[in-house]
């Protein structure tokens, strides 16, 4: 098993963090931290603020009340870049270009890891067959794979990751858990949301319950 320092501030961390809309609570105020190495679960039903949760802490929807930090510094743009990843329900790419051009292109904006080339992001994901068709084309769960590619080519230690396992089959299921593993392995860290934690394979991970 793989440890990492004890005094090292954690990747993220919120304190107080709650959000309201049109004055109505969504979720919170939430307490927690991720440290290097770790998953936290966040479950609940549909309404239950799950999504936007996640949006909040990458920096799409505004802090309502409270703080979120990164490696200890408050969060801003320059401490998000490069450092978080957002997997969504949506691909957030253009579906006329082709899983390989949606993600060089990507990796044009945000860089990419030194240890990976698009091709071998495909290849790990199962999507090579496809990589050269328009996203269009693809089916639900092969565009949830391309996120997935992106996930492994671009840098980032901190993964958002909202449903990863809608659309996916058992296989594509035992593919995120495998990613999620080996992301936090190499010192890395996830929030993951879920309607239930049957499909997650990290039985150390700690877990927040929204209600809705």
């Amino acid at each position: 098993m793989t440890t990492f320092p004890a005094n090292a501030a954690p990747l993220l961390s919120a304190h107080r963090l709650a959000f309201s809309r049109n004055d109505e609570p969504v979720f919170g105020p939430l307490d927690f931290s991720l440290g290097a190495g770790e998953t936290l679960l966040v479950e609940g039903d549909n309404g239950s603020g799950k999504t936007t949760l996640l949006r909040v802490l990458a920096g799409m929807l505004p802090v309502g009340e409270g703080e979120i930090r990164f490696d200890g510094e408050p969060a801003s743009r320059d401490t998000r870049n490069g450092r978080v990843l957002w997997l969504g329900h949506r691909t957030g790419m253009n579906e006329s270009l082709s899983a390989r051009e949606n993600v060089d292109f990507l990796a044009g904006l945000y860089g990419r890891r030194d240890d990976m080339s698009a091709t071998e992001a495909m290849q790990r994901v199962g999507i090579e067959a496809w990589i050269d068709e328009p996203l269009r084309t693809l089916s639900a769960g092969q565009k949830k794979r391309v996120g997935l590619a992106r996930l492994l080519l671009l840098p980032g230690d901190v993964w958002l990751l909202d449903e990863p396992y809608a659309n996916l089959d058992r296989h594509g299921i035992d593919l995120v858990n495998a990613l999620i593993a080996e992301h936090c392995a190499g010192g890395g860290a996830a929030l993951v949301t879920s309607h239930g934690a049957v499909r997650f394979a990290d039985q150390n991970a700690r877990h927040i319950h929204l209600v809705a």
